[in-house]
């Protein structure tokens, strides 16, 4: 009699790649922030709890779900579960964050920093949740879903963690844009740490 195959089993080297991306741009991220603030002006807790803070949670999510799907797991329900929870919590701490944007004043928003901080997030939490309702009868599906949520989080922090470093070098420290140069040239649509 043949053994049954783990379906999870088949994205074991997608899941390294992932885990071992989100733990070391996690450590970059923290690099990051401890070096602008000793360079920079004084950054307000509100721009960290709305663009530093929710990078690093981004990248530890997409390092535990690796986390979750390389564990020897012995059924499909409790890798569901694990990865139910880990969607919800991101729903939630999707609301908390784009409170917390909105709230800031330090700087102005646009459209791409409201898609990256809060719509995309938010989707990709949406997206783990749901998968997770259907990994046990789905699972092939499911399983994708997961992969595109892990990968949606780490280009989502890789994104708001280089808006945040190009802002914080091509602002001045009393906030005005640089004379000679554009907005364009700026990333006018970059935000704070």
């Amino acid at each position: 009699m043949q053994e049954p195959t783990n379906p999870i089993a088949a994205w074991e080297s997608f899941y390294v790649i992932v885990g071992s991306s989100g733990a070391a741009l996690t450590g970059l991220q923290f690099v990051v922030i401890a070096l602008t603030t000793e360079v920079r002006r004084q950054r307000s807790v509100a721009q960290f709890d709305a663009f530093g803070t929710p990078t690093v949670v981004h990248f530890c999510i997409a390092l535990l779900i690796s986390a979750i799907l390389s564990a020897p797991w012995h059924e499909l329900s409790s890798v569901a579960i694990a990865i139910g929870v880990s969607g919800a919590y991101g729903l939630v701490y999707s609301g908390i964050v784009a409170r917390r944007v909105s709230r800031q004043t330090a700087y102005a928003l646009v459209f791409e920093d409201w898609l990256f901080h809060t719509a995309l997030p938010f989707l990709a939490y949406a997206t783990l949740l749901s998968a997770a309702l259907t990994l046990v009868h789905h699972t092939d599906d499911a399983l994708f879903g997961i992969g595109a949520a892990s990968i949606l989080l780490l280009f989502i922090g890789i994104h708001n963690a280089w808006d945040s470093v190009t802002y914080i070098a091509a602002v001045p420290e009393d906030g005005d844009q640089p004379a000679a140069a554009a907005p364009e040239s700026v990333g006018e649509d970059s935000q704070a740490t």
